[in-house]
């Protein structure tokens, strides 16, 4: 959607805020952008559709979601450092939310597959056996986050990566994790967390979008 616009300039405004929309340069390259703190126990709704329109209207090009949880793919020629901010800036002024609970990871295509090509030895290949999710970071350094966890013998595991904390648990043990206590730390407002199965589906549809050029 709205990826025929190179060449062209055009000013558009987001709730008060002007930005330059490019459409797609020759710069341009692909990103994952994962969303923490929207749709999340019925508070800070937001609808995918008014999501795509919202980054559309920021300038983005080739915006797709994946669920509600915040999951997004774009194209743009902004540092990512710029993608975050703009975002970040954006989303609370257009949908009402707590900005207090906003906060955006950017990947680029590589890093995104690093993820997944990194993972421990075995990990998300039993998904009858062992929940598995991916604890994505936020200006938050590995070894502080990994502090946190403090994993039940038997039931979980956590495995630091490259920005990123690998986490299993026993899926008959589930109750007796500890993996759940890592919400009431400071720490976890620079996490956002996703399912082995979200996350590989998350790079299959970023294997569907066009190379960088």
């Amino acid at each position: 959607m709205g990826s025929d616009h190179a060449g062209t300039s055009r000013a558009v405004t987001v709730v008060g805020m002007a930005v330059d929309y490019i459409g797609t340069p020759a710069t341009a390259k692909t990103y994952v952008v994962l969303l923490r703190g929207i749709n999340v126990g019925g508070k800070n709704k937001v609808p995918m559709a008014d999501l795509r329109r919202c980054l559309e209207a920021l300038g983005f090009t080739d915006v797709s979601t994946l669920i509600a949880s915040g999951n997004v793919i774009v194209r743009t020629d902004l540092h990512p450092d710029d993608i975050a901010a703009r975002i970040e800036d954006a989303l609370p002024a257009n949908f009402g939310l707590d900005d207090a609970l906003i906060r955006v990871r950017v990947l680029t295509r590589e890093q995104f597959h690093a993820v997944a090509d990194n993972k421990p030895p075995g990990f998300g290949e039993h998904p009858q056996t062992y929940h598995s999710d991916v604890i994505f970071l936020m200006g938050i350094d590995c070894a502080r986050a990994m502090s946190v966890f403090r994993p039940r013998d038997g039931v979980d595991e956590v495995w630091p990566g490259d920005g990123v904390i690998y986490s299993q648990r026993l899926s008959s043990q589930r109750t007796r994790s500890r993996l759940g206590q890592i919400v009431g730390t400071p720490e976890y407002s620079s996490m956002t967390i996703r399912s082995w199965n979200t996350t590989m589906k998350l790079r299959d549809l970023l294997d569907t979008t066009p190379d960088d050029y």
